[in-house]
């Protein structure tokens, strides 16, 4: 049986001051849990149902599952991680391909943008200071297990693509057609808000600007879309390597 403290510091985690004070966020779901265990991911603490067949160390009641989770529907399984944020090292983005978002503050968006990540192997995902918290219960759950696969750094964006060799990408409405992108072994893909777009200071980093192409009616692309449409084109100009 859970005591009402333990209740209390569970359900704080939702709250981004609480997850850094205690160094720990939370993991909900099945699917995701068991993946985090199949891959050697460190897991701090895991809470679950009797319904669970996983791996237990705390059981608790259906009842106690619906009090600390923080799905609509509870997960019989819940989970605690350790929250670790390495740095961008310097000429960090000089090699290999990089997401980098620049101020997407909805926490579902960011969780899909580290699974194109994923998806597309790219070597690491920059969130600027003004992103979405990685660590976030939304972010966590819809990244559906890529944070824990992808590097992810913060850092601010303007300065890091100063110093960086590698071409930086970034949509643009009159830019190069995106399915003539020449090969790019080492780039750094830049997606900006929905509602903004780019940041002055990162958009004057961008030295190649690419356009999606629009044969219907549709109103401009959400960022996911548009940021999955660079990468497959990126892959594709490299033969798939």
């Amino acid at each position: 049986m859970l005591t009402k403290a333990e209740i209390q510091r569970l359900r704080s985690l939702r709250e981004k001051k609480h997850r850094e004070a205690l160094g720990l966020f939370l993991i909900e779901g099945e699917k995701g849990v068991a993946d985090l265990l199949a891959g050697g991911f460190p897991l701090e603490e895991i809470y679950a149902t009797p319904d669970w067949s996983g791996k237990k160390t705390r059981e608790v009641s259906p009842a106690e599952m619906e009090r600390i989770s923080q799905l609509p529907t509870p997960s019989p399984v819940l989970a605690l991680g350790r929250i670790s944020r390495p740095p961008l090292p310097a000429g960090g983005l000089d090699h290999g391909l990089t997401l980098a978002l620049d101020g997407i503050q909805d926490p579902g968006n960011v969780g899909t943008l580290l699974r194109i990540a994923d998806w597309y192997a790219l070597d690491r995902v920059v969130l600027s200071p003004d992103c979405a918290d990685l660590f976030s219960p939304k972010v966590i759950h819809a990244s559906m297990g890529s944070f824990s696969r992808v590097a992810v750094h913060t850092a601010d964006l303007p300065a890091a693509l100063a110093g960086s060799r590698a071409a930086v990408f970034g949509c643009d409405l009159d830019g190069e057609d995106v399915h003539r992108l020449k090969p790019a072994r080492d780039a750094v893909i830049v997606v900006g808000s929905e509602g903004r777009g780019l940041s002055a200071g990162v958009n004057e980093r961008v030295t190649i600007r690419v356009s999606i192409p629009r044969y219907g009616r549709a109103e401009p692309r959400h960022a996911a879309t548009a940021a999955a449409i660079v990468c497959a084109n990126l892959r594709r100009a490299l033969g798939g390597r």
